[in-house]
């Protein structure tokens, strides 16, 4: 008899979310920053910083490159996952053998051997693309044993805003980096060897968190054994080939694309536009996270009793009234600091509804797709929906760092301005979309099941 999780093992899970969270947040946000700091931020030239190819930056490509790598190995992953004997487990297997090297790629990229600018531009290629290889290895499998450990849609909700929560934690903690780093520089340390001190403590702490799961969840006790029925690539077209699922994942693209641009961007914004120091880039994003938390429980009961549907419908407008009003940072009668809090309220609600719900919705699709065919296959539908999200940010890893240069070498306001109106369109786009989307099928195969 499979045993339900105990809160407190939930919680155990929930902080591997933390770990990967802050594992991933100094290349995500901060590698632009890193190899093309803004004017005024003294940090040592590793590699050309203006445009080398088509427009596009090293950083840039390498961003791109590495995402589009990671995109194409999501799938891959699954359904070696799905498919997968070990002896710890499926899922658990996965992320025991990922779990430390993840954690030192975290922030080797950061450390380049040289001052000669093509061996540091193949360093970033290669470590950055082994990172993200690494994070596959870990993220993937760790999204699809949700979907397993939770045995009905209110238990994989529950889950999903725990991972909401502790995801927030570690992003909120990532987001300090450039308050760290100062702090650094005013204990004596140069800008450079300040921002690589806070990245390595932050690898060391995500290994601890990102163990958890691993040592305190007993895979065979607390998860049904499931069979797969079809080959690889039959697994992942068919996953393709169900119509929610597709509406799903490409709305998440439109997403991803449109919220990358403002996440690689946020410091500019607030030292171009506003012209405030680069600290308050880290106060924004703190004031930001800690808000979204006072919504996680009411996002929770709302999405229990309307369906998560028009919640995630309601994010993409607030996230497109925000993104117009960042067209217009400098420009507004206010005060810089007024308007960058501004800009933190209005990503409140909509980072709690996008953080708590998709996963919950993923895990639903996935678990109905199972009942309807008797091929579970959890991973491969979390994989093939991380290939749709980090698609969108590859293009977007490519595309903004150029789009931040807008007729020049460096960042400006006008580029800045720029992305901020494309991030908008994503997010109309990604509404409209998502008006297709037919949650009552889901819930009724999901309900039915139940009431057997």
């Amino acid at each position: 008899m499979v045993e339900r999780l105990p809160m407190w093992k939930k919680w155990m899970y929930a902080l591997g979310q933390l770990g990967w969270s802050l594992a991933s947040f100094a290349i995500g946000n901060a590698l632009v920053y890193f190899f093309m700091p803004p004017e005024g931020v003294n940090m040592q030239q590793f590699i050309p910083r203006g445009t080398v190819f088509l427009g596009l930056t090293i950083v840039g490509l390498a961003l791109g490159v590495s995402r589009l790598f990671d995109a194409i190995t999501d799938p891959l992953v699954a359904t070696l996952s799905d498919r997968s004997n070990l002896k710890l487990g499926k899922r658990r297997g996965f992320l025991a053998i990922s779990v430390l090297p993840f954690a030192i790629f975290s922030f080797l990229p950061f450390l380049p051997p040289s001052n000669n600018y093509t061996l540091n531009t193949i360093w970033l290629f290669g470590t950055v693309i082994i990172f993200y290889w690494l994070m596959t290895m870990y993220v993937t499998p760790f999204f699809a044993w949700m979907s397993e450990l939770g045995h009905d849609p209110d238990e994989r909700l529950t889950l999903s805003t725990m991972i909401s929560i502790t995801w927030a934690i570690g992003y909120v903690l990532g987001t300090q980096i450039y308050l760290f780093q100062s702090i650094l520089e005013n204990a004596g340390f140069e800008p450079t060897k300040a921002f690589q001190i806070v990245v390595i403590i932050y690898g060391i702490i995500s290994f601890i968190f990102m163990l958890l799961p691993v040592i305190f969840i007993d895979e065979k006790k607390y998860c049904e054994e499931r069979t797969l029925n079809e080959g690889s690539l039959e697994s992942i077209i068919n996953a393709f080939k169900e119509k929610n699922f597709k509406i799903f994942v490409l709305q998440d693209l439109l997403y991803w694309f449109g919220l990358t641009g403002i996440s690689l961007g946020l410091v500019y914004y607030v030292v171009i536009l506003l012209g405030l120091p680069k600290e308050q880039a880290s106060q924004v994003q703190l004031i930001m996270f800690l808000l979204s938390f006072i919504f996680y429980v009411p996002v929770n009961f709302i999405a229990k009793k309307t369906g998560k549907k028009k919640l995630l419908m309601a994010g993409f407008i607030i996230f497109a009234i925000n993104f117009a009003f960042l067209a217009f940072l400098g420009k507004v009668p206010l005060s810089p600091y007024v308007q960058s809090y501004i800009v933190a309220i209005l990503s409140a609600i909509p980072l709690a509804i996008f953080g708590i719900l998709p996963n919950a919705m993923i895990a639903d699709i996935a678990e109905a797709h199972g009942r309807e065919t008797g091929n579970y296959k959890a991973a491969v539908f979390f994989g093939a929906r991380t290939f749709m999200q980090k698609l969108g940010q590859t293009i977007a890893g490519l595309v903004f760092p150029s789009i931040f240069i807008w007729g020049s070498d460096q960042v400006n306001a006008v580029g800045l301005r720029i992305s901020s109106i494309i991030s908008m369109t994503f997010m109309i786009l990604g509404f409209i979309l998502l008006i297709l989307y037919n949650e009552k099928r889901i819930l009724k195969i999901l309900n039915a099941e139940s009431n057997i």
